[in-house]
């Protein structure tokens, strides 16, 4: 489905691969537990695991699809398409199957093959591996979303507020460069004093490491996709929101799945089980993001991109907290969710009562 159609499809129609991609990969769950278990419970089982997953997936991704749909609004027709089609398969196949593999084969110091052959014959200790590298993702990760999160409030261009007396103030301080760098540094700074002192030295210094990189990534992403877009325009005339908007949404997108990937471990240690679960998730949040982008639902609503972004640095604190203590994947899910149903609900609210707007 083009996103620059411009017929407007029934809501449904959105999900049509969503549906497909449910049914096959619910069919492959029950195919899966039935071959490791050799029971109906057993296939069953792997049924249930593989639908909450999904669902957890999607609860968790919802305010990755607002922020995927603000970037892609301001792409060409070309890099939405390829976002849509190219970065489904990064999602699903990179970020659900390879990385993972990846972090295995980096901790445990062996081959790709070693690390396929465990996941399908040793599951508990690729868990255990997975689980054990939870320290630097959550780094990682958390870096780089609250950078998301707090350049959104950090822009003197903004005009919308929905939390009026916090985001003036915070907008009003966006002429200070680096505002966002140095706030993150100290926090990154005060996790790592507790860290240390909770966990020693070593983790303390696996932390920090992970976050600077986190960091740096987040400035290269946008330093790397200036300068790709620039030239795009140079070269081909192209307008804004080239190769450079393409790259970001992929470490965007990444960055969301470190989470939900390393939680998925908790439900299940089987490698392929969490693979089928949130590529299912994953292709929900690409309809969503499409339907949004076509509908022009973020500009219908004027706080639903507030909420998101809310999300997503409630979401960076959780990642960091998690180094320290565990915090439920549905407490994180629903939070998210529920900040962006309150967001939607004062967007509705807005329009009510500004009707001419």
């Amino acid at each position: 489905m083009s996103i620059t159609s411009t017929t407007q499809p029934s809501t449904l129609s959105y999900f049509t691969w969503a549906f497909v991609v449910t049914a096959v990969g619910l069919a492959l769950g029950l195919w899966l537990g039935f071959a490791t278990e050799h029971t109906v419970a057993g296939a069953l089982k792997v049924f249930f695991i593989v639908s909450v997953l999904a669902v957890l997936e999607i609860s968790l991704s919802f305010d990755n699809a607002i922020v995927n749909a603000n970037k892609l609004k301001d792409m060409t027709p070309k890099w939405q398409h390829r976002f849509l089609t190219w970065g489904i398969v990064i999602a699903v196949f990179g970020m659900r199957i390879v990385f993972p593999l990846l972090i295995v084969v980096i901790a445990a110091n062996v081959g790709p093959w070693t690390a396929l052959v465990m996941a399908a014959s040793q599951p508990e200790e690729y868990a255990r591996i997975m689980h054990d590298a939870h320290l630097p993702i959550a780094a990682f990760g958390g870096t780089f979303l609250m950078m998301v999160g707090l350049t959104f409030f950090f822009d003197h261009e903004k005009d919308v507020h929905w939390v009026q007396w916090l985001e003036e103030t915070v907008s009003s301080y966006s002429s200070i460069k680096g505002i966002e760098i140095a706030f993150v540094l100290v926090v990154m700074l005060i996790f790592s004093e507790v860290i240390e002192a909770q966990k020693g030295a070593a983790y303390a210094t696996t932390f920090f490491h992970a976050a600077i990189w986190g960091l740096l990534t987040f400035l290269l992403v946008e330093v790397l996709g200036g300068v790709l877009d620039r030239g795009q325009e140079v070269l081909a005339g192209a307008a804004k929101g080239g190769l450079g908007a393409f790259l970001y949404l992929e470490v965007l997108d990444a960055s969301f799945s470190f989470d939900g990937v390393i939680g998925a471990f908790a439900l299940s240690s089987n490698l392929f089980v969490i693979a089928i679960g949130l590529g299912i998730g994953a292709m929900y949040v690409r309809s969503m993001t499409i339907m949004l982008v076509e509908r022009g639902t973020l500009a219908q609503y004027r706080f639903l991109e507030h909420g998101a972004f809310y999300a997503i640095l409630i979401l960076s604190v959780i990642m960091y907290v998690q180094t320290l203590v565990h915090i439920p994947e549905v407490i994180t899910g629903l939070g998210g969710a529920a900040l962006i149903g309150v967001a939607l609900w004062s967007s509705i609210r807005w329009n009510k009562s500004h009707p001419g707007a």
